[in-house]
């Protein structure tokens, strides 16, 4: 198996426990540790160690050496999930079965690093997981096994990815079903129609800082797929004193609200929390986190701060 983050491990464990041998955990090459600092978190080495599973973590997987390594071991098939390196064809090749891959979205649609989160960011009412037989193009190849589950109006990226994580366990293991009974000539699975295919790049820590002219529930569902990183985040301009910066936790919409007024102007405050104006609709910031504080609700923080209605929040 290939992985490194939290989303493979579920299926992990769960083929430690199959019929299966896991004959090595291949992940991402461990970087050096800082000074006084702590080791980079790789879930997947941990798992291997708990499992007594040998671990590999070549810099490049496609290298020679690489390359003569994992031929060495004869694997039948690569099982790929949140690895974090692409594979060349000549790496695909060493193992009679190829590859597959489990994917957080229902492909083409969210091709990339981050599916959960731009499912969420985009505000999709459904989503679910993928297997799909690899090939060289980036999550590009057939489809073996697809679920769905919605997403939950409230729901954060941070609660879907390892309900998702979960429910890829079952389509890997059909999956591996599918590629023992096969023939190697038959076509396996269904072609995506690259038309339909969308990206869902990696998230950048800019992304978290919040576009007030953006709609209110644009904004909601980036607060919401930004949990936990990069976190989303803004700065409270009072009418005197410094700019505060602020990660925004807890929103909601205000559907009763008639014009917002200038996108980022806090419009009204009240038991529910600081109306803010945005480019279309007014949102109410819940719960927030005031920089080295803790997160509190809007009232707690309105008790420790001078907030008033016209303040502004953004750069």
């Amino acid at each position: 198996m290939m992985g490194t983050g939290p989303f493979a491990v579920p299926t992990f464990e769960s083929l430690i426990d199959s019929d299966h041998d896991v004959i090595v955990l291949v992940t991402r090459l461990q970087p050096p540790v800082r000074t006084r600092g702590k080791p980079p978190v790789n879930p997947m080495r941990d798992a291997a160690a708990a499992h007594g599973v040998e671990v590999i973590a070549p810099q490049d997987v496609n290298s020679e050496s690489a390359r003569t390594q994992l031929a060495s071991l004869r694997p039948d098939l690569f099982v790929v999930c949140d690895y974090g390196q692409i594979l060349a064809p000549e790496t695909l090749a060493i193992a009679p079965l190829g590859g597959i891959n489990l994917h957080g979205s229902l492909l083409p649609r969210y091709r990339g690093a981050a599916p959960v989160q731009w499912a969420v960011l985009q505000g999709d009412t459904e989503t679910g997981v993928t297997v799909i037989h690899m090939t060289p193009k980036l999550d590009g190849g057939p489809c073996l096994v697809t679920r769905t589950t919605p997403i939950g109006i409230e729901e954060t990226a941070a609660e879907l990815e390892p309900r998702l994580a979960e429910m890829g366990v079952e389509p890997v293991r059909e999956a591996i079903r599918m590629l023992e009974r096969w023939d190697h000539k038959s076509p396996l699975g269904v072609i995506q129609d690259s038309a339909q295919a969308t990206r869902a790049p990696r998230l950048r820590k800019s992304d978290g800082a919040i576009d007030w002219s953006r709609s209110a529930e644009e904004i909601r569902n980036r607060i919401r797929a930004f949990k936990p990183w990069p976190g989303s985040f803004t700065q409270w301009q009072p009418a005197q004193g410094a700019a505060v910066r602020m990660i925004i936790d807890r929103v909601s919409m205000d559907r009763e609200a008639g014009a917002s007024g200038t996108p980022g102007t806090i419009v009204s405050i009240d038991d529910q929390g600081l109306h803010v104006a945005t480019g279309d609709g007014v949102l109410i910031i819940e719960t927030l986190q005031p920089a080295g504080k803790k997160p509190m609700d809007a009232a707690a923080f309105r008790r420790g701060n001078p907030v008033s209605v016209g303040d502004r929040l953004g750069p």
